[in-house]
């Protein structure tokens, strides 16, 4: 069944798209309505036209808005809205149902630490999985890493893989790697049926809503215990400390009954609502340390592999939270 915090979750959230992206495209609720007419209709009164706005639905509905230039693409494939635009501010930007995932501005902190936080304080990561991930980005930086030799790729939405290769080649140049091998199907479905071992495995997801909500539940993660090597490591998209604290802390105790070491790292991302978002970090071994990468990349390095985020320093101070989450998460 939905663990409570999924739930919780579902409905914490409203996203919508407003000004220049028309309001058919708005997704429905669970029940098939459209979703929250009165909320559409106040926002209309105080944004611009030509603005794209998600709206985080806790206390006092924090919104993020971002400039629409240009509408480049907008569908609906079998699992979820997809818009692509251009923004002055931000380059292009990868909306799904209406939430933001990556922009061109700002792409590269995320997909280079839920990348380079696991792939480094792992002895020697050959084979990588990773599950979503459909715009490329994170197989862009995984690739990079000397050590990996295999990389295998579940995305359950082929549309996201294609609009991202035509608006986001930026990101998508990771697909043709010759060490990647790209699977359109359920990631949830491939862990249960495969018999491969990993050393490292990514959950590059949406929110838990929708066809990523499976990714956030412990049959998940206990298939993902299963298909791991010895001394195999997890990183999870984990969400924001400042909305997501309480998911954050039940998501940690899940995968404590797991996993002898769990953490949760945090970056800057200027695009996800708060301007924040975390990774759940877990190793079957105990003697794994995330704060301490065991591999520590040269500034010569850094610059061959066209990493502008990630270092060793930042890779530390990832992992150094504030007081507030740390005593709800370590306590």
């Amino acid at each position: 069944g939905v663990s409570a915090f999924a739930v919780w979750h579902r409905f914490k959230r409203f996203r919508l798209c407003i000004g220049s992206c028309p309001t058919s495209h708005l997704s429905p609720s669970r029940s098939g309505q459209p979703a929250a007419r009165t909320l559409l209709e106040t926002s209309m009164n105080v944004m611009k036209e030509g603005w794209f706005t998600e709206i985080v639905n806790t206390n006092n509905n924090p919104v993020l808005s971002v400039d629409v230039e240009k509408v480049l693409h907008q569908e609906r494939s079998n699992f979820q809205d997809i818009l692509v635009f251009k923004s002055k501010s931000f380059g292009t930007v990868l909306a799904l149902d209406n939430a933001i995932q990556c922009t061109e501005r700002d792409e590269f902190s995320y997909q280079e630490m839920i990348t380079f936080l696991p792939l480094n304080c792992h002895p020697d990561p050959k084979d990588v999985l990773i599950i979503g991930g459909g715009d490329g980005g994170v197989a862009r930086e995984v690739v990079k890493h000397p050590s990996v030799v295999s990389v295998t790729q579940c995305e359950i939405d082929e549309k996201v893989v294609e609009v991202s290769k035509k608006y986001l080649p930026f990101m998508a140049e990771g697909f043709n790697s010759p060490k990647l091998e790209l699977k359109i199907g359920d990631g949830f479905q491939f862990i249960k049926e495969t018999t491969r071992k990993f050393d490292v495995v990514i959950t590059d997801s949406s929110d838990p809503i929708g066809p990523a909500e499976a990714l956030f539940q412990k049959p998940y993660y206990e298939g993902l215990k299963r298909i791991l090597k010895p001394g195999g490591i997890v990183c999870s998209q984990g969400e924001s400390m400042w909305f997501d604290l309480k998911l954050i802390e039940e998501m940690m105790d899940m995968c404590r009954s797991l996993f002898p070491v769990v953490n949760y790292a945090t970056i800057y991302t200027p695009t996800y609502p708060s301007g924040q978002i975390g990774f759940l970090l877990c190793s079957t071994s105990p003697d794994t340390d995330f704060h301490n990468p065991v591999h520590k990349f040269t500034e010569e390095q850094l610059r061959s592999m066209k990493i502008r985020y990630y270092s060793p320093e930042v890779h530390q101070a990832a992992l150094a939270l504030p007081r507030f989450v740390k005593q709800t998460l370590y306590k």
